[in-house]
């Protein structure tokens, strides 16, 4: 196996001379070995090679698109008992976007503090945690608004090196519009959040992270576009073209559903909010108190869940699914959220009393 040294960049773009049989042997973007379409002789590639760019293999046909797209309408008790039967489709198309992808190593020492025990005998430890593990990241590299898809499943076994034309044969290109070192920030902001997360720690004192091996590239994911008409309203699903999942959907509402979340979501808020804790203030009013925290806690959560039960009645009249993300009727907060933020808080208080 000979070797191919670029001696530009626009070499590197167009291919370069065979260097056994002097024939034009062109270098798809990515790609470090390639074979002379004339003599068949293998060569490497080394030089400079910039921002490598990938695409991704397109292994979901239309037809299963549209099959998935029919599963999805009746995958929730949120969505609409009919919408699989009365949806018409009114668009179906294929889009590549292009992604930033970052990969690599990433080693970190965390330095902090792990409680433990409760109650009287609750303390903090000083702990130090090593974190080694290959991590990925990936974001839009153009404005995606309109298709709802954010982060894409990443890809690394069935990359191809970037071949424009064929994907335009395909569909619909688009082109990056991004900054490539806000990419990079974001990629390490993500990475080092992942860290705090593994380290597990409640205080943290110093975080000291390098990424190993750190590789960035524009890698272009393949996304079945469909939109249909349900009695008269435009709704949007987006299935990854490769796995053939759902990325991102929209869906008429359920009017059961919602009048059912309204009815338990006041019952059972009430009984927590007005039962519960004046229960626990009447059976435990001299007692110290962690037990007025506890009944406070608890009224909270009450009033949470009846608010998040009426705002699913109010505004659930669309459904919206995000993968990887929230899945929720749209502008209705989760109450299983709503209840550990107030448990954050709970903690917060313990932290610093």
């Amino acid at each position: 196996m000979s070797e191919i040294l670029p001696e530009n960049k626009a070499d590197g773009l167009h291919g370069l001379n065979c260097p056994n049989c002097g024939g034009m042997v062109s270098i798809p973007e990515g790609q470090i070995v390639v074979k002379c379409p004339y003599c068949e002789m293998r060569s490497l590639v080394h030089g400079e090679r910039g921002l490598l760019r990938y695409q991704v293999a397109q292994k979901t046909p239309r037809e299963n698109a549209m099959s998935t797209m029919r599963q999805f309408l009746k995958s929730n008790l949120a969505i609409a008992s009919d919408a699989a039967g009365r949806a018409k489709l009114d668009e179906i198309f294929l889009v590549h976007l292009p992604f930033w992808t970052v990969w690599g190593r990433v080693a970190a020492w965390v330095f902090g503090e792990k409680r433990v025990g409760s109650g009287d005998n609750k303390r903090y430890e000083p702990r130090e945690v090593r974190v080694v593990q290959e991590m990925t990241w990936n974001g839009a590299a153009c404005d995606v608004g309109e298709f709802g898809v954010n982060q894409v499943p990443v890809v690394s076994q069935d990359l191809q090196p970037f071949d424009p034309d064929q994907l335009h044969l395909t569909g619909i290109v688009f082109e990056p519009v991004g900054s490539e070192s806000e990419a990079r920030a974001q990629a390490e902001g993500q990475f080092q959040n992942q860290v705090r997360q593994r380290a597990g720690l409640d205080r943290l004192a110093q975080v000291f992270v390098r990424v190993l091996r750190q590789r960035m590239a524009l890698v272009y994911h393949p996304l079945w576009v469909m939109r249909y008409l349900y009695r008269g309203r435009s709704f949007q699903v987006v299935v990854d073209g490769h796995s053939g999942k759902v990325l991102y959907g929209k869906a008429p509402g359920n009017t059961l559903y919602r009048a059912a979340v309204l009815v338990l979501g006041m019952a059972i808020g009430a009984f927590l909010a007005v039962d519960v804790a004046s229960l626990l203030l009447y059976l435990f009013a001299d007692s110290d108190s962690d037990v007025i925290w506890g009944a406070g806690v608890v009224f909270i959560i009450g009033l949470g869940l009846m608010l998040a039960a009426y705002r699913a009645f109010r505004y659930g009249e669309q459904y919206e699914y995000r993968s990887g993300g929230k899945t929720a009727l749209q502008n209705v907060e989760n109450p299983l959220e709503m209840i550990t933020k107030v448990k954050d808080v709970e903690e917060w208080i313990n932290r610093y009393t």
